[in-house]
Parts: structure tokens; sequence; C-alpha cells
């Protein structure tokens, strides 16, 4: 009797599984008015180059930029490649039209070589946008 119950069990286990599987697992692909209706993010620049900085001058920059869509813009995260990189930026929605920026304070204090990301993630339809610092501290 055990045995039968195992099995009923299995059976059934196995059933419901394919049934789900068998399922239009299809992705929905947004219509134009979704597409149309998406904040928008556009940079001034997304690169900015110190050129040659003494040790310990100023290592902060701006990236200006724009929600350049039709809902607010939220930045939901903005993180940089090392702790020698802090980003500051608003946590406030930007409405479309609006401007604003992401300050960036590099830490001079070590001589050589920059070439640092920062990634700035959001709610825009290109989610992801790399900024890119790079120079030289001199000794």
């Amino acid at each position: 009797m055990k045995m039968k119950k195992l099995v009923l069990l299995t059976l059934l286990v196995f059933g419901v599984s394919f049934g789900v599987l068998a399922q239009n697992n299809k992705p929905s692909t947004p219509n134009k008015n979704q597409v149309g209706s998406q904040a928008e993010i556009t940079f001034e620049k997304i690169e900015h180059d110190y050129g040659d900085v003494p040790k310990n001058g100023n290592g902060e920059t701006t990236f200006s930029y724009k929600n350049t869509g039709k809902i607010p813009l939220i930045l939901s995260n903005v993180r940089s490649s090392c702790g020698c990189t802090v980003p500051a930026w608003s946590r406030e929605p930007l409405m479309p039209g609006q401007s604003a920026s992401i300050r960036v304070k590099y830490n001079t204090a070590n001589p050589g070589p920059i070439n640092k990301t920062v990634t700035v993630e959001s709610n825009a339809r290109e989610n992801r946008v790399v900024l890119r610092i790079k120079g030289k501290v001199l000794n």
C-alpha cells in the first residue's frame, strides 16, 4: 500500500512539473507606448581626464546629466570601482526635462595613474552607464 502511494505521489509531482513547464514562457515585448514612456538619461560627458594632478591636489569633477525621457528618473545606485573614488548624487527623482549632476571625488594622496570607473544604475531605458575618470597624480 505504501508503495502505491509513493508511485502515485511521484506521478502527481511529475505531472504538475510538466504542466508548469509546458506553459508559454515567452517574454512579452513592450509596445510602442511603453517604450516611449520611459526615463532616459543623457550625460554631457562620460569621461573626465584630470591630466596631471599634483599630489593632494583637487580630485573633484562633476558629470552632468538630464532626464530626456517621459517619466521621473531615479538613480538607484552609483558606485565606484574602488574606495579611492567617492561619488555623491541626489536620491530624489529627476522630473522629465530637469538636469542634475554626480560629483566624483578622487583621492589624490597616492602618486600614479588614475583609471577608475563609476557605474550609474537607474530606471532609464539604458539602465547602466559607466563613467570614467583618468589622469595621473604627480609625486
